[in-house]
């Protein structure tokens, strides 16, 4: 029988698991279990809510401090008479009902900003916008959310940023490049808005980034990797590394661990993160003495797994390298399964994901996946252990570069105050220390973030999927 006669059925049986899961996965990405990882980008949505449908709508419905629920689905009943409590300035019944809600869902985080929100009323207060896709990937959005709400209340419950509390703005934004501009140019005209956290992916970054820059407002992107955001402007920073970080972690990896020179890529040519995390490892390969010996487009229509994995090895492939970003997830799990652990397997961040567990199994054994940080490289951190209290469970890399980019804007902020310039000027300097989740928070000119990648192995766990990613040991 031929090799293709053999894995036909073996794709069937994948595809059919992957519909069986979605609702399992789902339930378990809108909870916090597998570190709090959801789904990424272009993941599973919720419900409809305010804006949603790529520009539908008026752009304000898409922005709220507390008078509107942009995570409408599940809501407690406390926590929907706390936000018709806000839109008529009935703070302390707000506060109740908020209070109420958290006691029985205590990882909400739009829950708890809206508390911290309404505890300062209308008090004089600095403002920071947080822009998430709420429903075109609730999980990945609520997981930024956790990093930014921890932050606020942190500097709240401190006594404010020189005694002035900090207010939070969440947005919805669709994770879309044609909304991104939209609200990006309405946070610039609202002058209470000191910076933005986001955007999410990076085509939807990369399309509001011009907006930001020429209305000199501070956007810091806690999860966009694209190349093209460096140097992007005097205003735009990230706080997770760039694809050029990832490409020399797993080119590295490539060459000195794995000993092997010939790598092939499967990438998504519609995605901007996906192409430029191809790129660069490309690049990084053939700078450090090996080659990529085939590129295939998960996004390709008619995208053949089984002909695409046998090219590759026809030509001579040691090694495969899934750039998927979670819109190709699919198909780069089909490339998993035919693989069946013959050919070493790395990924990118977009591959930390318990979809990848679950349905990858023990096809996915060994796969090393490089991400911005992981909580059990350093468990004992202060940070792992204060969002252990914060949200009842572990959270991942999301959350944590999330926080980094509130703590730097939260730092900024006292020195420039409301001064727009002055605060992107703060974070250019890297005159003052900013401690993170993930340490010490510096800019590149670029306005890049200075850190290194942290690989992860998928290996056989107790888990509830029955494998987890863990750090891989140093050499």
């Amino acid at each position: 029988m031929s090799q293709k006669n053999e894995t036909l059925p073996l794709i069937l049986s994948l595809l059919v698991t992957l519909l069986l899961l979605a609702g399992g996965i789902w339930w378990f990405g809108r909870n916090l279990g597998f570190g709090g990882v959801g789904i990424g980008q272009g993941g599973s949505s919720s419900t409809s809510s305010p804006g949603q449908g790529g520009g539908a709508g008026r752009v304000g419905d898409r922005l709220s401090t507390g008078a509107q629920l942009l995570f409408p689905e599940g809501a407690s009943p406390q926590k929907q008479a706390a936000v018709q409590a806000l839109a008529n300035r009935d703070y302390q019944g707000a506060i109740a009902n908020l209070e109420a809600s958290l006691q029985a869902n205590r990882n909400d985080p739009e829950a708890l900003i809206y508390l911290n929100n309404a505890r300062i009323g209308d008090q004089n207060s600095y403002t920071i916008a947080v822009a998430v896709p709420t429903a075109a990937s609730a999980n990945s959005a609520l997981e930024i959310l956790r990093g930014v709400a921890q932050a606020q209340d942190e500097v709240n419950r401190a006594g404010g940023i020189d005694g002035v509390p900090l207010k939070v703005m969440i947005v919805n934004d669709d994770n879309s490049p044609d909304v991104t501009p939209q609200v990006a140019e309405a946070l610039v005209k609202d002058r209470s808005v000191l910076g933005v956290i986001g955007h999410f992916g990076s085509d939807a970054t990369l399309a509001a980034a011009p907006v930001y820059e020429a209305g000199r407002l501070v956007m810091i992107s806690p999860t966009s990797t694209s190349v093209q955001l460096s140097g992007a402007g005097q205003y735009i920073f990230r706080t997770v590394p760039s694809d050029r970080f990832t490409a020399a972690a797993l080119s590295r990896y490539m060459l000195e661990r794995l000993r092997v020179q010939r790598a092939a890529v499967f990438y998504n040519s519609q995605s901007a993160y996906s192409t430029s995390l191809k790129n660069e490892f490309t690049t990084a390969v053939f700078s450090d003495g090996g080659q990529v010996v085939g590129e295939f487009d998960l996004s390709a229509a008619g995208f053949d797994s089984v002909a695409s994995f046998d090219q590759a090895a026809q030509q001579g492939a040691e090694v495969l390298v899934l750039a998927a970003n979670t819109a190709t997830l699919d198909p780069a799990l089909q490339v998993v399964a035919i693989n069946r652990r013959r050919l070493p397997i790395l990924g990118g961040d977009s591959l930390y994901n318990p979809r990848v567990l679950q349905v990858g199994g023990e096809s996915a054994v060994g796969m090393v996946v490089a991400v911005p940080w992981i909580l059990l490289a350093d468990p004992n951190a202060p940070f792992v252990r204060s969002s252990r209290q914060y949200w009842g469970g572990d959270v991942n890399w999301r959350t944590a570069m999330a926080y980094d980019a509130a703590i730097a804007l939260i730092k900024a902020i006292s020195i420039g105050k409301t001064n727009r310039a002055a605060i992107a000027e703060s974070l250019r300097s890297n005159e003052d220390t900013i401690e993170g989740a993930t340490g010490v928070v510096r800019f590149l000119p670029s306005g890049d973030r200075n850190q290194a990648m942290q690989l992860v192995e998928i290996v056989p766990s107790q888990s509830q999927f029955g494998y987890s990613f863990y750090p891989v040991s140093q050499p």
